[in-house]
């Protein structure tokens, strides 16, 4: 296999990044607009939620970016400005959302939990676009480090390196298929959102040390910081996520 995998529409070759990504951000947003309907919260509200989420999505992708790769700023300054335009991360994307759907929250008034509906979104949308990093290879920057193992993938420099990005699409599907027998049982509204939080911020903090990152504090990147962060502010709602009753 040759990265990255491009896909052709006639005469139109599209990158897999580009594919994947418009895919993912399209059903992680129908996704979301049918849950909101069996919400009670009112649909102006909703959509002051959602524009609020979508905004710190950007603003914390975009800054856990910079911090992610501050050794390539350190070293070359102009990266700044591309990295800005074009980098991104998931962590610094759902992190940044909570805070901006939280200040939206306080500026509307609303003091009940609202996240439950992106879960399945968020879910489904993130495995998605992981298929469009696997396929883009090594520009995408998302692979691990080497690997005997026989599954190692060369993503192009002769190296067989940890398919991260398959790792994650199967930790998500089998997270889905959790939360999908797990929400057969009532739980309190919002548990279900800190409960996938949790489990999926865990898993990259995990993840990330078998990728070749720049760890900036005991041997941990800024992702990992960022993810240990908001493990440790929610842990103190991980025991009443278990509390289910049938």
């Amino acid at each position: 296999m040759n990265f990255p995998v491009y896909f052709y529409l006639g005469s139109l070759r599209i990158h897999p990044h580009v594919l994947f990504e418009s895919i993912a951000y399209t059903v992680a947003l129908r996704l979301v607009l049918r849950n909101a309907r069996k919400d009670i919260i009112s649909p102006p509200q909703r959509t002051s939620i959602i524009v609020g989420g979508m905004l710190g999505a950007i603003v914390g992708a975009k800054v856990l970016v910079l911090l992610q790769h501050i050794n390539l700023l350190e070293q070359n300054p102009q990266l700044f400005l591309l990295l800005l335009l074009q980098g991104k991360t998931v962590v610094g994307a759902i992190l940044g959302a909570v805070i901006g759907v939280e200040i939206t929250k306080k500026i509307i008034g609303i003091t009940r939990s609202t996240g439950d509906v992106f879960v399945y979104p968020l879910i489904i949308g993130t495995a998605i676009g992981r298929i469009g990093c696997f396929l883009t290879g090594l520009s995408d920057r998302t692979y691990g480090i080497a690997t005997t193992l026989p599954w190692g993938v060369d993503f192009g420099d002769g190296i067989r390196r940890h398919p991260t990005q398959l790792y994650e699409i199967i930790f998500l599907i089998i997270l889905l298929i959790f939360i999908h027998f797990r929400s057969r049982y009532q739980y309190q509204e919002g548990d279900l959102f800190k409960f996938y939080l949790v489990c999926y911020l865990s898993f990259r903090f995990l993840i990330d040390f078998i990728k070749p990152d720049f760890h900036i504090f005991w041997g941990m990147s800024a992702i990992q910081i960022a993810c240990l962060c908001a493990i440790i502010y929610y842990s103190r709602s991980i025991p009443q996520m278990f509390q289910l009753k049938s």
